[in-house]
């Protein structure tokens, strides 16, 4: 069953693109699980949760509603990787990192279109992504690229050119409410 919102309105930039945001879901600091949910058109395929920015909406508030309806999950939102292209699509997707810290036994898409939820290693969530989504592994190799905790000698791994972005220190989507603190300088 496809996912469709009443009354949505689609947000695009001056070039055509459709405005997104989305979440890589991480277990914790090693970064190593990420979570991935089944696709509303294709239910036997796996991808980063995320959507369509709305009117008046700030990107990083579009990825929390995000995880919560497509995962089901609340955290706190870490390092924006960054916004990328899907020029196939006409999308430009902002993604961040958010630390999962409660996994809802039900939530929105589960209830309405059976939607799943499932951690996966990154050399799996990449095998995963490339049978559907093969534009969402960029941000898996970003995720990778932009851990401090990853050194040299590990894994390497693609870069990939971002745009720069306005700094966020901490977004939390727990208790319903979305909090979006940014920093200026």
């Amino acid at each position: 069953m496809v996912k469709e919102k009443p009354n949505s309105i689609r947000v695009y930039d001056s070039d055509g693109y459709r405005l997104r945001a989305a979440c890589i879901c991480v277990k914790n600091d090693s970064e190593d699980e990420v979570l991935l949910v089944t696709s509303s058109r294709r239910p036997e395929n796996w991808i980063v949760p995320g959507g369509g920015v709305e009117p008046k909406e700030k990107p990083a508030e579009t990825a929390l509603r995000e995880v919560h309806e497509e995962a089901g999950v609340l955290g706190q939102l870490g390092r924006c990787l960054g916004v990328f292209e899907n020029d196939e699509h006409k999308h430009k997707t902002q993604v961040w990192v958010m630390r999962v810290t409660e996994e809802l036994p039900e939530w929105e898409d589960s209830r309405s279109i059976g939607r799943r939820r499932k951690w996966f290693s990154i050399p799996d969530a990449l095998i995963q992504l490339a049978q559907h989504k093969p534009v969402q592994r960029s941000y898996l190799h970003s995720l990778h690229n932009t851990n401090p905790s990853h050194n040299e000698s590990s894994m390497t791994l693609v870069q990939y050119q971002l745009t720069p972005l306005s700094p966020i220190s901490l977004i939390n989507n727990s208790a319903n409410t979305i909090h979006v603190n940014e920093q200026n300088h």
